[in-house]
């Protein structure tokens, strides 16, 4: 692994009793990276995700974050990572802020000036109204935020996001894309998302993994996907459908 990879997959792989959710992935997510991960509905994004949170086991392969791989220094290293993994983690009869509180005791931060820096986050994702509320009441869209500010409590060096436009409507998702742009930009955060929405994905994505089935099918860059998708003359969705008719049909794992 190089210094300057944040992780790090080497066939990387996830099996339910027979059926392989996600086989031999090998991928690597360099610092400053917007990497999207394109896939249709059950081809494994979610459970790559999950293992590389630790939510999830591999049942085989090898798995680096940070230039480490033992399952004390992963840990450890996971406390630099921020997930937003499917449905926000959200406690329905806590407050914004009480949810905020909890994350901040589970990672270990001090309570001098933590206050202040949880308020700093609710405003930062546009939930500051919405602090003294309890989470219950909330649309599927301010769970979404709410769970993006749990994600990057402690500032962590990379977020993993899962589908996070779900519930936002179009206002939001360009709000959401301005603010993972500037943490990228001017905090050097590096971001894996997976998202439905391809035309958003390329309004951010620098870097690209798609995967069919379990399996990453082709790899490139933002600039890289521009020229291919000129020269053949499609969209980003058709080159996508392409790949998968090459890689065998289509259909959900």
């Amino acid at each position: 692994m190089r210094s300057e990879d944040i992780l790090t997959t080497e066939n990387l792989t996830k099996k339910y009793h027979k059926d392989l959710a996600v086989d031999r992935v090998s991928l690597s997510i360099k610092r400053g990276d917007i990497y999207g991960f394109i896939g249709e509905n059950g081809a494994g994004k979610t459970t790559f995700m999950r293992m590389i949170c630790g939510l999830a086991r591999p049942s085989e392969g090898e798995l680096e974050l940070y230039g480490v791989s033992g399952k004390k220094e992963l840990q450890k290293a996971r406390k630099n990572l921020g997930a937003l993994i499917e449905n926000p983690a959200v406690y329905p009869n806590m407050t914004a802020m009480e949810n905020l509180e909890v994350q901040r005791r589970y990672l270990g931060i001090g309570r001098r000036d933590s206050e202040k820096m949880l308020w700093e986050l609710l405003e930062l994702v546009g939930l500051a109204d919405a602090g003294k509320k309890k989470a219950r009441d909330f649309s599927l869209g301010m769970k979404q935020r709410l769970g993006l500010a749990i994600a990057l409590t402690g500032t962590p060096g990379f977020l993993i996001l899962d589908e996070p436009t779900i519930g936002l409507d179009p206002v939001g998702k360009a709000e959401l894309r301005n603010l993972l742009l500037k943490l990228n930009q001017e905090k050097g955060l590096t971001i894996f998302f997976s998202s439905h929405d391809l035309s958003e994905m390329q309004r951010l994505a620098t870097r690209y993994g798609f995967l069919h089935r379990g399996r990453l099918v082709k790899e490139l860059s933002a600039q890289e996907l521009e020229q291919e998708c000129s020269v053949q003359g499609i969209d980003v969705e058709q080159y996508f459908l392409n790949l998968i008719l090459k890689a065998g049909g289509v259909g959900e794992k």
